[in-house]
């Protein structure tokens, strides 16, 4: 299963016409201990970049943007009752699952070596 990284920290795995998504390890130690995580509703169809979910941190709140269009088809309700899941392990702790509207949009993402580089 192919995993691809946006600019602004989201990490896709993707399976099919299925990605699901979460922040990056990266982006959860520049938060800090996350208290709260808000997701989107399932059915939702999201626009690539739009905001579409929010992470709080004792330090700050983020927001989470779709890396690509489609439709939610999933969310991590397990994350809302317990969000230091997201300290834990941020790879796993994933947020919500998008049914690509354009598999083409894959194209514009980082794989692991280009994000590595753009968090040096």
């Amino acid at each position: 299963m192919p995993i691809f990284y946006t600019e602004d920290h989201e990490w896709l795995r993707v399976e099919g016409d299925v990605a699901t998504i979460g922040i990056t390890d990266y982006a959860q130690s520049q938060l800090g201990d996350v208290v709260f995580v808000e997701l989107p509703q399932v059915g939702r169809t999201l626009k690539k970049g739009e905001a579409v979910a929010v992470v709080e941190s004792v330090k700050a709140a983020s927001d989470v943007y779709a890396p690509l269009t489609g439709e939610v088809i999933e969310a991590n309700e397990a994350l809302v009752a317990d969000p230091a899941q997201v300290n834990a392990d941020a790879t796993s702790a994933w947020f919500f699952k998008l049914r690509l509207a354009d598999t083409t949009e894959l194209g514009g993402l980082m794989d692991e070596a280009a994000y590595q580089a753009h968090t040096a």
